[in-house]
Protein backbone atom coordinates (compact mmCIF):
# COMPACT_ATOMS: atom_id res chain seq x y z
CA UNK A 1 0.00 0.00 0.00
CA UNK A 2 1.26 3.25 -1.25
CA UNK A 3 0.47 6.75 1.33
CA UNK A 4 1.08 10.49 0.38
CA UNK A 5 1.69 12.61 3.07
CA UNK A 6 1.85 16.40 2.30
CA UNK A 7 4.61 17.61 4.65
CA UNK A 8 5.64 20.98 3.79
CA UNK A 9 4.94 23.31 0.29
CA UNK A 10 1.31 22.82 1.39
CA UNK A 11 -0.50 26.03 1.34
CA UNK A 12 2.39 27.71 1.30
CA UNK A 13 5.15 28.36 -1.34
CA UNK A 14 8.41 27.50 0.94
CA UNK A 15 9.20 24.10 3.21
CA UNK A 16 8.60 21.58 -0.13
CA UNK A 17 8.52 17.94 0.97
CA UNK A 18 6.03 15.23 0.53
CA UNK A 19 6.55 11.85 2.79
CA UNK A 20 5.76 9.18 0.09
CA UNK A 21 5.36 5.26 1.99
CA UNK A 22 5.37 1.61 0.27
CA UNK A 23 5.43 -1.11 1.86
CA UNK A 24 9.01 -1.49 2.64
CA UNK A 25 10.40 2.22 2.01
CA UNK A 26 10.01 5.93 2.85
CA UNK A 27 10.86 8.38 0.47
CA UNK A 28 10.79 12.01 1.01
CA UNK A 29 10.54 13.94 -2.21
CA UNK A 30 12.55 17.33 -1.48
CA UNK A 31 13.05 18.74 2.30
CA UNK A 32 13.12 22.31 2.07
CA UNK A 33 13.33 24.92 4.78
CA UNK A 34 10.65 27.58 5.43
CA UNK A 35 10.80 30.81 4.92
CA UNK A 36 8.73 33.87 5.69
CA UNK A 37 6.39 34.64 8.38
CA UNK A 38 7.33 33.41 11.91
CA UNK A 39 4.63 31.07 12.43
CA UNK A 40 6.17 29.30 9.14
CA UNK A 41 9.85 29.94 10.05
CA UNK A 42 8.61 27.48 13.18
CA UNK A 43 7.85 24.43 11.36
CA UNK A 44 11.41 24.28 10.72
CA UNK A 45 11.80 22.90 14.34
CA UNK A 46 8.81 20.70 14.00
CA UNK A 47 9.79 16.59 15.39
CA UNK A 48 9.31 15.09 11.92
CA UNK A 49 6.47 12.55 11.50
CA UNK A 50 8.26 9.55 11.07
CA UNK A 51 12.13 8.76 12.95
CA UNK A 52 14.89 10.46 10.73
CA UNK A 53 16.60 7.33 10.75
CA UNK A 54 13.71 5.32 8.97
CA UNK A 55 13.64 7.74 5.99
CA UNK A 56 15.43 5.82 2.93
CA UNK A 57 15.99 8.04 0.35
CA UNK A 58 15.39 12.11 -0.29
CA UNK A 59 14.61 12.53 -3.63
CA UNK A 60 14.95 15.85 -4.38
CA UNK A 61 13.80 18.15 -7.55
CA UNK A 62 16.70 20.82 -7.33
CA UNK A 63 19.44 22.89 -4.57
CA UNK A 64 17.29 25.97 -3.62
CA UNK A 65 16.97 26.50 -0.22
CA UNK A 66 13.01 26.05 0.31
CA UNK A 67 13.47 22.50 -1.64
CA UNK A 68 16.97 21.08 0.03
CA UNK A 69 17.11 23.43 3.31
CA UNK A 70 16.48 20.99 5.91
CA UNK A 71 19.09 17.60 5.02
CA UNK A 72 21.48 18.82 6.97
CA UNK A 73 19.18 19.13 10.02
CA UNK A 74 17.54 15.84 9.43
CA UNK A 75 21.08 14.80 9.03
CA UNK A 76 22.51 15.72 11.90
CA UNK A 77 19.22 14.45 13.83
CA UNK A 78 19.36 10.96 12.45
CA UNK A 79 18.94 10.74 8.46
CA UNK A 80 21.06 8.12 7.39
CA UNK A 81 19.33 7.50 3.74
CA UNK A 82 20.69 8.33 0.44
CA UNK A 83 20.05 11.82 -1.59
CA UNK A 84 19.19 11.23 -4.97
CA UNK A 85 20.04 14.40 -7.12
CA UNK A 86 21.10 15.14 -10.34
CA UNK A 87 24.99 16.17 -10.67
CA UNK A 88 24.26 19.60 -11.31
CA UNK A 89 22.12 19.79 -8.31
CA UNK A 90 24.90 17.94 -6.01
CA UNK A 91 27.66 20.92 -7.00
CA UNK A 92 25.06 23.38 -6.13
CA UNK A 93 23.98 21.79 -2.95
CA UNK A 94 27.73 21.55 -2.00
CA UNK A 95 28.10 25.73 -1.86
CA UNK A 96 24.83 26.50 -1.16
CA UNK A 97 23.90 24.56 1.90
CA UNK A 98 26.74 25.58 3.97
CA UNK A 99 26.10 28.90 3.13
CA UNK A 100 22.77 28.45 4.76
CA UNK A 101 24.31 26.93 7.69
CA UNK A 102 26.58 29.93 8.26
CA UNK A 103 23.24 31.71 7.95
CA UNK A 104 21.84 29.98 10.48
CA UNK A 105 24.78 29.89 13.01
CA UNK A 106 24.64 33.61 12.92
CA UNK A 107 21.05 33.99 13.63
CA UNK A 108 21.81 31.62 16.81
CA UNK A 109 24.19 33.50 17.71
CA UNK A 110 22.41 37.00 18.17
CA UNK A 111 19.42 35.48 19.48
CA UNK A 112 21.73 34.23 21.86
CA UNK A 113 23.11 37.20 22.93
CA UNK A 114 19.48 38.73 23.38
CA UNK A 115 18.59 35.39 25.22
CA UNK A 116 21.64 36.07 28.03
CA UNK A 117 20.67 39.42 28.46
CA UNK A 118 16.91 37.80 29.48
CA UNK A 119 18.50 35.43 31.78
CA UNK A 120 17.41 32.66 29.02
CA UNK A 121 19.21 29.51 28.21
CA UNK A 122 20.88 29.70 25.18
CA UNK A 123 19.68 27.90 21.82
CA UNK A 124 21.58 25.86 18.94
CA UNK A 125 21.24 26.69 15.63
CA UNK A 126 18.63 24.47 13.50
CA UNK A 127 21.78 23.34 12.04
CA UNK A 128 25.69 24.12 11.24
CA UNK A 129 28.12 25.14 8.16
CA UNK A 130 29.45 21.59 9.40
CA UNK A 131 26.34 19.67 9.63
CA UNK A 132 26.14 20.66 6.10
CA UNK A 133 29.06 19.50 4.81
CA UNK A 134 28.53 16.28 6.54
CA UNK A 135 25.46 15.72 5.30
CA UNK A 136 26.82 15.95 1.37
CA UNK A 137 28.49 12.68 1.70
CA UNK A 138 24.82 11.08 1.82
CA UNK A 139 24.48 12.69 -2.10
CA UNK A 140 24.00 10.29 -4.58
CA UNK A 141 24.18 11.85 -8.71
CA UNK A 142 21.46 10.66 -10.86
CA UNK A 143 21.58 11.34 -14.59
CA UNK A 144 18.41 12.63 -16.51
CA UNK A 145 16.63 9.74 -18.08
CA UNK A 146 17.95 7.51 -16.01
CA UNK A 147 15.57 4.89 -14.56
CA UNK A 148 16.78 4.04 -10.68
CA UNK A 149 15.77 1.46 -8.41
CA UNK A 150 15.09 1.25 -4.76
CA UNK A 151 13.61 -1.67 -4.26
CA UNK A 152 11.45 -4.75 -6.18
CA UNK A 153 8.28 -2.45 -5.51
CA UNK A 154 9.97 1.16 -6.44
CA UNK A 155 11.82 2.94 -9.30
CA UNK A 156 12.20 6.30 -10.04
CA UNK A 157 13.50 8.62 -13.14
CA UNK A 158 14.54 12.39 -13.43
CA UNK A 159 13.92 14.99 -16.03
CA UNK A 160 14.87 18.25 -16.67
CA UNK A 161 12.36 20.76 -15.10
CA UNK A 162 13.83 24.36 -16.75
CA UNK A 163 13.91 25.63 -13.85
CA UNK A 164 17.35 26.18 -12.51
CA UNK A 165 20.50 24.16 -13.57
CA UNK A 166 19.82 20.72 -12.42
CA UNK A 167 16.27 20.78 -11.24
CA UNK A 168 14.30 17.89 -12.07
CA UNK A 169 10.82 16.11 -12.38
CA UNK A 170 10.31 13.12 -11.05
CA UNK A 171 9.01 10.16 -12.21
CA UNK A 172 7.81 8.13 -9.38
CA UNK A 173 6.41 4.16 -10.13
CA UNK A 174 5.11 1.77 -7.67
CA UNK A 175 4.50 -1.49 -8.11
CA UNK A 176 0.74 -2.97 -6.32
CA UNK A 177 0.40 -6.69 -6.46
CA UNK A 178 -0.19 -6.79 -10.25
CA UNK A 179 -0.68 -3.07 -11.35
CA UNK A 180 1.95 -0.25 -11.09
CA UNK A 181 0.90 3.06 -9.93
CA UNK A 182 3.07 6.13 -11.61
CA UNK A 183 3.32 9.29 -9.07
CA UNK A 184 4.91 12.57 -11.20
CA UNK A 185 6.06 15.32 -8.87
CA UNK A 186 6.80 18.53 -10.85
CA UNK A 187 9.53 20.16 -8.72
CA UNK A 188 9.53 23.77 -9.70
CA UNK A 189 8.74 24.05 -13.03
CA UNK A 190 10.69 26.40 -15.78
CA UNK A 191 9.14 28.55 -18.51
CA UNK A 192 9.53 27.30 -22.01
CA UNK A 193 12.14 29.51 -24.18
CA UNK A 194 13.89 30.63 -21.27
CA UNK A 195 17.69 31.62 -21.61
CA UNK A 196 20.21 29.46 -20.84
CA UNK A 197 18.58 26.07 -19.59
CA UNK A 198 16.59 24.00 -21.36
CA UNK A 199 13.21 23.54 -21.06
CA UNK A 200 10.84 21.74 -19.00
CA UNK A 201 10.47 18.32 -20.30
CA UNK A 202 7.22 16.89 -21.67
CA UNK A 203 5.74 13.97 -19.10
CA UNK A 204 3.00 12.13 -21.13
CA UNK A 205 1.52 9.87 -18.39
CA UNK A 206 0.55 9.47 -15.09
CA UNK A 207 -1.70 8.34 -12.42
CA UNK A 208 -1.15 10.97 -10.16
CA UNK A 209 0.41 14.53 -10.45
CA UNK A 210 1.74 16.85 -7.50
CA UNK A 211 2.33 19.90 -9.58
CA UNK A 212 3.67 23.63 -8.04
CA UNK A 213 1.50 26.92 -8.93
CA UNK A 214 3.97 30.11 -7.49
CA UNK A 215 2.36 31.97 -10.22
CA UNK A 216 -1.14 29.57 -10.59
CA UNK A 217 -2.89 32.90 -10.81
CA UNK A 218 -0.63 34.75 -13.08
CA UNK A 219 0.96 35.51 -16.30
CA UNK A 220 4.35 36.95 -17.13
CA UNK A 221 5.73 39.25 -19.68
CA UNK A 222 8.00 37.87 -22.30
CA UNK A 223 11.51 38.07 -21.16
CA UNK A 224 12.04 39.62 -25.24
CA UNK A 225 9.60 42.67 -22.82
CA UNK A 226 11.34 42.10 -19.81
CA UNK A 227 14.62 42.81 -21.22
CA UNK A 228 13.34 45.88 -22.94
CA UNK A 229 12.10 46.85 -19.68
CA UNK A 230 15.60 46.21 -17.71
CA UNK A 231 17.37 48.31 -20.40
CA UNK A 232 15.07 51.08 -20.27
CA UNK A 233 15.05 51.34 -16.21
CA UNK A 234 18.73 51.14 -16.92
CA UNK A 235 19.07 54.18 -19.36
CA UNK A 236 16.40 55.86 -16.75
CA UNK A 237 18.39 55.46 -13.54
CA UNK A 238 21.96 55.72 -14.38
CA UNK A 239 22.49 59.15 -16.17
CA UNK A 240 20.90 60.49 -13.19
CA UNK A 241 23.67 58.91 -11.04
CA UNK A 242 21.63 56.63 -9.73
CA UNK A 243 22.24 52.99 -8.38
CA UNK A 244 20.13 49.85 -9.82
CA UNK A 245 19.45 47.58 -6.90
CA UNK A 246 18.51 44.16 -8.01
CA UNK A 247 18.01 41.53 -5.14
CA UNK A 248 18.55 38.01 -6.71
CA UNK A 249 18.70 34.54 -5.92
CA UNK A 250 22.48 33.54 -5.87
CA UNK A 251 21.45 30.62 -7.90
CA UNK A 252 19.30 31.54 -11.46
CA UNK A 253 18.15 34.41 -11.17
CA UNK A 254 21.35 36.14 -11.14
CA UNK A 255 22.60 34.16 -13.69
CA UNK A 256 19.67 35.06 -15.96
CA UNK A 257 20.18 38.72 -15.01
CA UNK A 258 24.07 38.64 -16.47
CA UNK A 259 23.08 36.86 -19.05
CA UNK A 260 20.22 39.19 -20.43
CA UNK A 261 22.99 42.28 -19.16
CA UNK A 262 25.52 40.54 -22.17
CA UNK A 263 22.97 40.47 -24.92
CA UNK A 264 21.95 44.17 -24.16
CA UNK A 265 25.70 45.21 -24.33
CA UNK A 266 27.08 43.74 -27.06
CA UNK A 267 24.63 44.71 -28.89
CA UNK A 268 25.42 47.86 -28.20
CA UNK A 269 22.14 48.83 -26.68
CA UNK A 270 23.35 49.60 -23.06
CA UNK A 271 26.25 51.57 -22.34
CA UNK A 272 29.25 49.68 -19.93
CA UNK A 273 28.83 50.30 -16.75
CA UNK A 274 30.01 48.90 -13.55
CA UNK A 275 28.14 45.73 -12.70
CA UNK A 276 28.99 44.15 -9.22
CA UNK A 277 27.42 40.54 -8.56
CA UNK A 278 27.84 41.25 -4.49
CA UNK A 279 27.48 37.44 -3.25
CA UNK A 280 29.88 35.27 -2.70
CA UNK A 281 27.38 32.27 -3.09
CA UNK A 282 26.16 33.97 -6.07
CA UNK A 283 29.46 34.07 -7.79
CA UNK A 284 30.61 30.49 -6.64
CA UNK A 285 26.88 29.35 -8.37
CA UNK A 286 27.96 31.08 -11.28
CA UNK A 287 31.57 29.40 -11.84
CA UNK A 288 29.44 26.14 -11.26
CA UNK A 289 27.19 27.26 -14.40
CA UNK A 290 30.25 27.75 -16.32
CA UNK A 291 31.13 23.84 -15.55
CA UNK A 292 27.72 22.69 -16.30
CA UNK A 293 27.71 23.15 -19.93
CA UNK A 294 25.61 20.09 -19.87
CA UNK A 295 22.81 21.56 -19.01
CA UNK A 296 22.51 24.38 -21.42
CA UNK A 297 20.12 24.94 -24.35
CA UNK A 298 21.61 24.96 -27.39
CA UNK A 299 21.58 29.39 -27.93
CA UNK A 300 23.75 28.99 -24.91
CA UNK A 301 26.30 26.66 -25.87
CA UNK A 302 26.86 27.90 -29.63
CA UNK A 303 27.61 31.02 -27.44
CA UNK A 304 30.27 29.46 -25.56
CA UNK A 305 31.54 27.42 -28.72
CA UNK A 306 31.92 31.30 -30.49
CA UNK A 307 34.16 31.87 -27.49
CA UNK A 308 31.45 34.16 -26.01
CA UNK A 309 31.27 34.02 -22.07
CA UNK A 310 27.22 34.59 -21.51
CA UNK A 311 28.06 35.52 -17.55
CA UNK A 312 31.01 38.37 -18.03
CA UNK A 313 31.34 41.38 -19.58
CA UNK A 314 33.90 43.92 -19.81
CA UNK A 315 32.56 46.39 -16.26
CA UNK A 316 31.44 43.85 -14.71
CA UNK A 317 32.93 42.80 -10.59
CA UNK A 318 32.84 39.79 -8.80
CA UNK A 319 32.44 41.07 -4.69
CA UNK A 320 33.66 38.27 -2.19
CA UNK A 321 35.38 40.17 0.60
CA UNK A 322 33.26 42.19 3.11
CA UNK A 323 35.11 44.86 2.51
CA UNK A 324 34.90 45.19 -1.03
CA UNK A 325 30.89 44.89 -0.48
CA UNK A 326 31.01 47.88 2.05
CA UNK A 327 32.60 50.18 -0.42
CA UNK A 328 29.74 49.92 -2.85
CA UNK A 329 27.70 51.42 0.60
CA UNK A 330 29.59 55.10 -0.52
CA UNK A 331 28.77 54.16 -4.33
CA UNK A 332 27.00 57.16 -5.33
CA UNK A 333 27.99 57.18 -9.25
CA UNK A 334 25.70 55.32 -10.59
CA UNK A 335 26.10 51.11 -10.68
CA UNK A 336 24.04 48.22 -11.38
CA UNK A 337 24.51 45.75 -7.75
CA UNK A 338 23.29 42.34 -7.97
CA UNK A 339 22.98 41.05 -4.55
CA UNK A 340 21.17 37.86 -2.38
CA UNK A 341 19.17 36.91 -0.88
CA UNK A 342 16.33 37.57 -3.65
CA UNK A 343 13.56 38.18 -0.75
CA UNK A 344 15.45 40.63 0.56
CA UNK A 345 15.16 39.40 4.17
CA UNK A 346 19.19 38.63 4.74
CA UNK A 347 22.79 39.06 3.16
CA UNK A 348 24.31 41.46 1.61
CA UNK A 349 21.22 43.17 0.02
CA UNK A 350 19.96 44.72 3.04
CA UNK A 351 23.01 47.06 3.33
CA UNK A 352 22.27 47.95 -0.40
CA UNK A 353 18.82 49.00 0.47
CA UNK A 354 19.73 50.50 3.48
CA UNK A 355 21.85 53.20 1.58
CA UNK A 356 19.58 53.61 -1.37
CA UNK A 357 15.91 52.90 -0.87
CA UNK A 358 16.08 56.58 0.39
CA UNK A 359 17.55 58.23 -2.65
CA UNK A 360 14.91 59.17 -5.47
CA UNK A 361 17.28 58.84 -8.56
CA UNK A 362 17.95 55.05 -7.69
CA UNK A 363 16.04 51.81 -9.07
CA UNK A 364 14.74 48.90 -7.23
CA UNK A 365 14.17 45.75 -9.31
CA UNK A 366 12.63 42.44 -8.28
CA UNK A 367 12.71 39.65 -10.78
CA UNK A 368 11.71 36.90 -8.12
CA UNK A 369 8.58 35.51 -6.18
CA UNK A 370 8.88 37.36 -2.64
CA UNK A 371 6.62 35.57 -0.67
CA UNK A 372 4.59 36.61 2.80
CA UNK A 373 6.25 38.67 5.44
CA UNK A 374 9.91 38.77 3.98
CA UNK A 375 10.90 42.38 3.15
CA UNK A 376 10.95 42.14 -0.25
CA UNK A 377 6.94 41.73 -0.29
CA UNK A 378 6.51 44.73 2.14
CA UNK A 379 8.32 47.04 -0.02
CA UNK A 380 6.62 45.29 -3.61
CA UNK A 381 3.63 45.94 -1.60
CA UNK A 382 4.03 49.90 -1.40
CA UNK A 383 5.08 50.63 2.44
CA UNK A 384 6.56 53.81 2.55
CA UNK A 385 8.80 53.21 5.15
CA UNK A 386 11.11 49.89 6.39
CA UNK A 387 13.16 49.05 9.00
CA UNK A 388 16.66 47.67 8.07
CA UNK A 389 19.16 46.47 10.80
CA UNK A 390 17.43 49.15 13.37
CA UNK A 391 16.87 51.76 11.19
CA UNK A 392 12.95 53.33 9.92
CA UNK A 393 14.10 54.20 5.81
CA UNK A 394 12.28 55.96 3.54
CA UNK A 395 11.31 54.01 0.55
CA UNK A 396 11.84 56.79 -2.09
CA UNK A 397 13.60 54.59 -4.90
CA UNK A 398 11.66 53.65 -8.04
CA UNK A 399 10.43 50.12 -7.37
CA UNK A 400 9.64 47.86 -10.36
CA UNK A 401 8.86 44.24 -10.43
CA UNK A 402 9.56 42.22 -13.79
CA UNK A 403 8.57 38.88 -13.29
CA UNK A 404 9.14 37.48 -16.84
CA UNK A 405 12.46 36.95 -15.26
CA UNK A 406 11.48 34.15 -12.61
CA UNK A 407 12.41 31.03 -13.22
CA UNK A 408 8.57 29.38 -12.45
CA UNK A 409 6.07 28.82 -15.06
CA UNK A 410 3.43 30.43 -15.01
CA UNK A 411 -0.29 29.77 -15.42
CA UNK A 412 -0.59 29.49 -18.88
CA UNK A 413 2.72 27.63 -19.04
CA UNK A 414 1.50 25.33 -15.96
CA UNK A 415 -1.78 24.62 -18.03
CA UNK A 416 0.11 24.44 -21.37
CA UNK A 417 2.10 21.63 -19.45
CA UNK A 418 -0.59 19.29 -17.59
CA UNK A 419 -2.61 19.16 -21.01
CA UNK A 420 0.67 17.63 -22.85
CA UNK A 421 -0.21 14.27 -20.42
CA UNK A 422 -1.54 12.25 -23.31
CA UNK A 423 -2.33 9.67 -20.57
CA UNK A 424 -4.44 12.12 -18.24
CA UNK A 425 -3.85 11.51 -14.25
CA UNK A 426 -6.21 10.80 -11.93
CA UNK A 427 -5.76 13.37 -9.93
CA UNK A 428 -4.12 16.29 -9.19
CA UNK A 429 -2.43 17.77 -6.13
CA UNK A 430 -1.75 21.38 -6.60
CA UNK A 431 0.68 22.33 -4.05
CA UNK A 432 3.55 25.34 -3.59
CA UNK A 433 1.42 28.21 -4.04
CA UNK A 434 -0.53 30.78 -1.79
CA UNK A 435 -4.00 29.95 -1.50
CA UNK A 436 -5.42 32.35 -3.94
CA UNK A 437 -2.61 31.22 -6.56
CA UNK A 438 -3.43 27.21 -5.85
CA UNK A 439 -6.92 28.07 -6.29
CA UNK A 440 -6.89 29.54 -9.60
CA UNK A 441 -4.76 26.75 -10.95
CA UNK A 442 -6.91 24.18 -9.20
CA UNK A 443 -10.10 25.74 -10.23
CA UNK A 444 -8.38 25.91 -14.72
CA UNK A 445 -7.14 22.84 -14.62
CA UNK A 446 -10.48 20.53 -13.81
CA UNK A 447 -12.42 23.07 -16.13
CA UNK A 448 -9.97 22.75 -18.94
CA UNK A 449 -9.18 19.20 -18.87
CA UNK A 450 -11.83 17.39 -16.43
CA UNK A 451 -8.90 16.27 -14.21
CA UNK A 452 -10.06 16.53 -10.26
CA UNK A 453 -7.68 18.97 -8.50
CA UNK A 454 -7.21 19.16 -4.84
CA UNK A 455 -5.01 21.52 -2.89
CA UNK A 456 -4.00 19.80 0.61
CA UNK A 457 -3.04 20.94 3.76
CA UNK A 458 0.03 20.82 5.68
CA UNK A 459 -0.23 16.86 7.05
CA UNK A 460 -3.08 15.42 4.87
CA UNK A 461 -2.32 11.83 3.96
CA UNK A 462 -4.23 9.81 0.97
CA UNK A 463 -3.47 6.02 0.29
CA UNK A 464 -2.57 6.03 -3.39
CA UNK A 465 -4.92 3.60 -4.99
CA UNK A 466 -4.78 2.68 -9.12
CA UNK A 467 -8.13 4.54 -9.25
CA UNK A 468 -9.34 6.84 -6.59
CA UNK A 469 -6.70 8.44 -3.77
CA UNK A 470 -8.61 7.42 -0.40
CA UNK A 471 -8.38 10.70 1.92
CA UNK A 472 -7.35 9.77 5.41
CA UNK A 473 -7.55 12.71 6.97
CA UNK A 474 -4.29 15.10 8.89
CA UNK A 475 -1.91 13.91 10.37
CA UNK A 476 -0.29 16.62 12.55
CA UNK A 477 -2.13 20.02 13.03
CA UNK A 478 0.03 23.02 11.83
CA UNK A 479 1.63 23.45 16.02
CA UNK A 480 1.01 27.18 14.84
CA UNK A 481 -2.52 27.36 15.33
CA UNK A 482 -2.09 26.05 19.07
CA UNK A 483 -2.10 29.69 20.27
CA UNK A 484 -5.46 31.66 19.65
CA UNK A 485 -5.08 35.18 17.64
CA UNK A 486 -6.49 36.61 20.13
CA UNK A 487 -3.61 35.56 22.57
CA UNK A 488 -1.21 35.95 20.40
CA UNK A 489 -1.94 39.78 19.90
CA UNK A 490 -2.08 40.09 23.37
CA UNK A 491 1.51 38.90 23.58
CA UNK A 492 2.85 40.90 20.67
CA UNK A 493 1.76 44.11 22.65
CA UNK A 494 3.07 43.24 25.23
CA UNK A 495 6.42 41.97 23.94
CA UNK A 496 6.30 45.74 22.50
CA UNK A 497 5.41 47.30 25.93
CA UNK A 498 8.48 46.44 26.87
CA UNK A 499 10.93 47.59 24.10
CA UNK A 500 9.27 51.14 23.75
CA UNK A 501 9.09 51.22 27.40
CA UNK A 502 13.67 51.85 27.18
CA UNK A 503 12.74 54.45 24.47
CA UNK A 504 13.84 57.50 26.86
CA UNK A 505 13.08 60.87 25.39
CA UNK A 506 15.55 62.42 23.80
CA UNK A 507 17.75 59.15 22.53
CA UNK A 508 18.27 58.55 19.18
CA UNK A 509 18.79 54.91 17.04
CA UNK A 510 22.09 55.45 16.83
CA UNK A 511 23.19 54.83 20.62
CA UNK A 512 21.59 51.52 20.60
CA UNK A 513 23.43 48.19 19.55
CA UNK A 514 22.36 46.14 16.13
CA UNK A 515 20.72 43.94 18.20
CA UNK A 516 18.34 46.10 20.06
CA UNK A 517 17.61 47.84 17.73
CA UNK A 518 16.51 44.68 15.39
CA UNK A 519 14.68 43.14 18.36
CA UNK A 520 12.79 46.21 18.02
CA UNK A 521 12.21 46.26 14.85
CA UNK A 522 10.98 42.77 14.69
CA UNK A 523 8.39 43.17 17.69
CA UNK A 524 7.24 45.93 16.08
CA UNK A 525 7.10 43.82 12.62
CA UNK A 526 5.42 41.34 13.99
CA UNK A 527 2.58 43.29 15.89
CA UNK A 528 2.08 44.88 12.25
CA UNK A 529 1.35 41.66 11.17
CA UNK A 530 -1.08 40.14 13.93
CA UNK A 531 -3.37 43.22 13.25
CA UNK A 532 -3.40 43.83 9.23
Amino acid sequence: MAKITFRGGAGTVTGSCHLLETDNLKLLIDCGLFQGKKELRTLNYRTPLVPLNSIDYIILTHAHIDHSGLIPRFYKNGFRGKVLATKATKKLCEVMLPDSGHIQELEAEWKNRKAKRSGKKPSPPLYTALDAISCLQSFQPVSYGEDVRLDEQVRVRFSDAGHILGSALVEVWVQERDQEIKLVFSGDLGNSGAAIINDPAQIRDADYLVIESTYGNRIHESMTDQSARLKEIILETIPNRGNVIIPAFAVGRTQQILYSLNKLIEKGELPQVPVFIDSPLAVSATEIFRDSRECFDQETQELIMRGDDPFYFPGLTLVRSVEESRALNNYKGGAIIISASGMCDAGRIKHHLKHNLWRPESALIFIGFQAEGTLGRRILDGVKKVKIMGELINVAAKTYSLQGFSAHADQAELLKWVCGFTKKPRRVFVVHGEATESAALAGLITKETGIPATIPKFSEEYIIKTKEPEYIGISEPLVVQAIDMQQQLLNSIDRLKQKLAGLQEGLIAEEYEDEEMKELNNAMQELEERIS
